[in-house]
C-alpha cells in the first residue's frame, strides 16, 4: 500500500514552487503611522498602498465614537447577533445606512469577506447558477464555491458573454453578481446594462461597492449612485466599511423579506460573534463625516487628476481609472517587486501585486491615494516613479 501524502510535504513543495515564481507573500509590520506616514523597519514613508481614501481611520470624531462606546459598553459584543450580541449600536448603524442609501433595511457583518459568503450560502442552492465577472473579488467566488451552485465568470466588463451565460442556464434561480469599482483596475462595472441583463432574464442583481461608497456619487453614495441607479434595480448591495468608512465591517443592504431570510439562514452571520459594537459606533461617526463633509471626495479627485496628469507627462503605463485606485502593471512578477523595494528605497510605501490577486503576466504596483496625501506627496510619488519604472533602454 502506498504510503499516504503527508500534508507537510504538500505544504514545503506549494512554497517552494512559490519562491520559484517570485509569489511569496510576508507581512510588514507598521511600527506607527499617522496620517499617511508610517514608520516600516526604523524609517518613515509615505504610505500609497492604504484603502483608507477619505482619511477617517484616524479622524478624531470617529476615535472619540469608538473610545466612548467601549468605555460604556466593553470591547466584544459578546455572542452572536441572535442570541445576545445585537446590540443599540448595531441597529442604529443599520438603520442609518439603510435611509442613507434608499433601502428597507441593513444587516452589519465583521466584514465584507463574511458578508458575500453569507449573501450566496443563504440565497442560493446546487442547481442555481451565479453569473460573476472574471475580476470580481475572491469573495465574491469563495461565496459561489460555498453555495455549490453553478459559477460561470464573463470576461472582465463583457456584457454580451454575461448575457450568453445566464442564457445557458435556464433551470435553476440566477444571481448576477460584480464589484461596482474593481479592486485591481479601478475601473467602474457598467451597473446600468448589467441592471437592465439582470431584470430581463429573472436574476438577482447584487453588487459590492466597496472601492465606490464613501468616494463616488452624490453624498458619497457609490456606483449605483453613480450610475442612477436604486434598491428597485439593485435589490442586494453591500458595503464593506474597511476602505473609505476608515473602519471595519460590512452593511448589506436590502428588502425586509431578502435581508430577514439572510439573517435567519446565513451560517457566516449566525455562527460568529457580532461585532464589536464600539466599531459599529465609530462606523456611525464616519458615516456622518462622509455624507456631510463634501470637500474630502472633491480633494480626493483632484489628487487623483493631478496624480493622472503627471503619470501622463512621465510616460508612465497607467490604466484607465478615474477612481483612487490607479495601477502601474509592469507585467513581470519580478519586475514588479523589484519597483516596490525600488520605491521603498525612496521613501514610498507602495505594494506589488502579483498573481493570484491580478492574472498571470498582469503583477503590478497598486497605488491608492487618499484625502490625507497633499499636492507634494502626489507631485513625488510621480517623480519616484519615473526613476523606478522608466522603461529599459533598447540595445541594438
Amino acid at each position: 500500500m502506498a504510503p499516504r501524502p503527508r500534508l507537510l510535504d504538500r505544504v514545503n513543495a506549494a512554497r517552494a514552487e512559490r519562491a520559484a515564481k517570485g509569489l511569496l507573500r510576508t507581512r510588514r509590520l507598521i511600527e506607527a503611522r499617522e496620517g499617511m506616514r508610517v514608520k516600516l523597519d526604523g524609517r518613515e514613508l509615505v504610505n500609497f498602498c492604504s484603502n483608507d481614501y477619505l482619511g477617517l481611520s484616524q479622524h478624531l470624531d470617529v476615535v472619540s465614537a469608538l473610545q466612548e462606546s467601549a468605555a460604556w459598553q466593553g470591547v466584544g459584543s459578546g455572542a452572536s447577533a441572535l442570541v445576545s450580541g445585537y446590540q443599540f449600536e448595531h441597529a442604529s448603524l443599520e438603520r442609518e445606512c439603510a435611509e442613507w442609501m434608499g433601502y428597507e433595511r441593513g444587516l452589519y457583518f465583521g466584514s465584507g469577506y463574511l458578508a458575500n459568503l453569507a449573501v450566496m450560502q443563504s440565497l442560493l442552492e446546487p442547481g442555481d447558477v451565479c453569473v460573476q465577472d472574471k475580476l470580481n473579488h475572491a469573495c465574491l467566488l469563495d461565496g459561489a464555491r460555498l453555495a455549490f451552485c453553478e459559477l460561470k465568470r464573463y470576461p472582465h466588463l463583457d456584457i454580451e458573454a454575461a448575457m450568453r451565460q445566464l442564457l445557458s442556464e435556464r433551470e435553476g434561480a440566477a444571481m448576477l453578481a460584480t464589484d461596482g469599482v474593481f479592486s485591481m483596475d479601478g475601473d467602474l462595472a457598467p451597473l446600468r446594462d448589467l441592471a437592465l441583463l439582470a431584470r430581463s432574464q429573472d436574476a438577482l442583481f447584487y453588487v459590492d461597492d466597496a472601492h465606490g461608497i464613501g468616494v463616488l456619487g452624490p453624498q458619497g453614495r457609490g456606483s449605483t449612485a453613480v450610475a442612477g441607479l436604486t434598491a428597485k434595480e439593485v435589490p442586494l448591495l453591500v458595503l464593506p466599511l474597511g476602505k473609505a468608512f476608515g473602519g471595519q465591517g460590512a452593511m448589506l443592504l436590502g428588502s425586509d423579506a431578502l435581508i430577514g431570510h439572510i439573517a435567519e439562514t446565513a451560517r457566516p452571520y449566525l455562527y460568529t460573534t457580532a461585532p464589536a459594537p464600539a466599531m459599529a459606533a465609530a462606523m456611525r461617526a464616519s458615516l456622518k463625516l462622509l455624507r456631510n463633509e463634501s470637500w474630502r471626495r472633491a480633494k480626493l479627485a483632484s489628487l487623483v487628476a493631478r496624480f493622472r496628469r503627471g503619470a501622463v507627462r512621465a510616460g508612465l503605463p497607467i490604466q484607465e481609472s478615474y477612481t483612487p485606485i490607479q495601477p502601474l502593471v509592469l507585467g513581470d512578477n519580478e519586475r514588479a517587486l523589484a519597483a516596490s523595494r525600488g520605491m521603498e528605497a525612496l521613501g514610498f510605501l507602495v505594494g506589488a501585486i502579483r498573481p493570484p490577486t491580478v492574472p498571470d503576466g498582469q503583477a503590478r504596483l497598486r497605488i491608492t491615494i487618499s484625502t490625507l496625501h497633499s499636492e507634494q506627496d502626489v507631485d513625488a510619488l510621480v517623480a519616484a516613479l519615473a526613476r523606478v519604472c522608466a522603461p529599459a533602454p533598447v540595445t541594438a
